[in-house]
């Protein structure tokens, strides 16, 4: 905590001063649900009772996305059989992997049980799709077992592709001053042990991130901004030297947000290089080497924050559900599936809808895009199961709580025409380093981001 702000419990005992004190918890728990979407989408409609139905639906994926599809589909459809399907026990809650590395929190954090958010009447099959048929309507387990579908709600999520970078392997993490946040918890906790040890003795840091589509595009940034608070409150900053690579020629894809994480870096004396993409990385030399417009460049670090590539379950690539070629090339290549970027409804498909990071949207792989994302998509899947239409958008609302120190940070908020969209315009100005912001982050997303998996955010 930035040692200039008081923290709140100070002001306790005094009348007012409680009083305050409980009008700005609850401001920051509002705050928090906003940027989760605190409210369903102007577009939205929403049933006054249950519609019965016997309809067959299947959830491909039990992460952020699947579990709040489920949810949403149990409140709104009476006697619909409801199949979640994903093999993974754990669930995840992978906005909290940045506070595991950065110290903050113990890895138990972020770590709970898919089952305990699965809804009642909602049957969980423990395996994982190892085949879509979107024209049979069936998917087929890795287990063998087949299942045929209504409806299909694909929330798999995405793959790291860690084996694309020559020379990295997971078992590295945490080791030869290697981290990576995104692997899971213990890879984070083991991030930030590394990233410790960094900080204790100064040396060359390395970030960057993939030139893929990636889950929370903000997470490279925060991390270096994280590295380098740090440093400056061990007094090694002078010591060392950051370095941050960009795949192309922004920060961020924002342009005003882009521009902001540019000047906060050159504040903070922390290099940019752009159009550099990790290619290679060897340990035991601590060599990081990247794709250049010139050729290949080797940088060599004491410390590293190693992004992977990332894509589509190979399930999904090698099914029909993902874009071709001729109409999205990149996304084509990474596998994410063809939906409208509107209404999340397959556009070959009409009884498939996409919602979280595989769908082949603009933006939109952030757990406040799936608050977003997944009222719409049941709209119409239940619009269509009543023989209606829906006129609910998802507009590409997507938000960022960007550290940029300990004890601040600025809220992003934006849509897929990179409008920014404040949730409390006048109270939480966007691009501004906030206290407030950061309380959110550390501790109001959490409760609401479980509220959402449980379909009442």
């Amino acid at each position: 905590m930035n040692h200039h702000t008081p923290h709140p419990s100070s002001l306790a005992g005094h009348p007012a001063a409680d009083a305050r004190f409980a009008q700005r918890r609850a401001l920051l728990a509002a705050a928090a649900a906003g940027v989760l979407g605190a409210s369903l989408p102007l577009h939205t409609t929403r049933a006054a009772s249950p519609l019965q139905t016997k309809a067959r639906i299947v959830i491909a994926g039990a992460g952020a996305a699947g579990l709040t599809t489920a949810a949403h589909l149990a409140q709104r459809l009476d006697g619909a059989r409801i199949t979640l399907i994903d093999a993974r026990k754990p669930h995840f809650y992978q906005p909290g992997f940045t506070l595991v590395g950065a110290g903050l929190k113990p890895s138990s954090y972020v770590v709970s049980a898919t089952a305990d958010y699965v809804p009642r009447g909602v049957e969980l099959i423990e395996a994982n799709v190892a085949e879509f048929d979107p024209d049979a309507q069936r998917v087929t387990t890795d287990a063998g077992q087949a299942i045929t579908y209504d409806f299909l709600v694909v929330a798999t999520g995405m793959q790291l592709e860690y084996g694309l970078i020559q020379g990295m392997d997971t078992d590295l993490i945490g080791q030869h001053g290697i981290g990576s946040i995104y692997h899971g918890p213990a890879a984070a906790q083991a991030t930030w042990q590394a990233l410790s040890e960094f900080a204790d003795r100064g040396g060359r840091g390395v970030f960057l991130r993939p030139d893929t589509e990636m889950k929370c595009a903000g997470a490279p940034l925060k991390y270096t901004f994280i590295a380098a608070d740090h440093l400056t409150r061990r007094g090694t900053r002078g010591k060392a030297e950051l370095t941050y690579n960009s795949n192309n020629q922004a920060l961020f894809s924002v342009p005003i947000v882009s521009e902001k994480v540019r000047m906060l870096f050159g504040e903070r004396g922390v290099h940019i290089r752009y159009g550099r993409v990790l290619t290679a990385i060897d340990p035991g030399r601590r060599i990081a080497t990247f794709k250049t417009a010139d050729g290949l460049e080797e940088q060599d670090y004491d410390f590293i924050h190693v992004i992977p590539p990332m894509r589509a379950p190979q399930a999904i690539r090698n099914s029909p559900l993902p874009w071709s070629a001729d109409a999205q090339p990149a996304w084509a290549a990474e596998g994410w599936m063809e939906v409208d970027r509107g209404t999340l409804r397959h556009t070959r498909y009409p009884n498939v809808f996409g919602v979280g990071d595989i769908a082949g949207v603009p933006k939109g792989k952030t757990a406040a895009s799936v608050k977003w994302q997944v009222p719409v998509a049941v709209d119409h899947l239940v619009a269509q199961i009543q023989g209606t239409t829906s006129d609910a958008l998802y507009t590409g609302y997507t938000s960022c709580p960007l550290i940029t120190r300990l004890g601040r940070a600025m809220l992003v908020e934006f849509d897929y025409n990179n409008n920014l969209m404040p949730s409390f315009p006048g109270v939480i100005a966007p691009l501004e380093e906030l206290w407030t912001t950061w309380v959110m982050k550390t501790m109001a997303l959490k409760p609401t981001y479980i509220s959402m998996l449980r379909g009442r955010a």
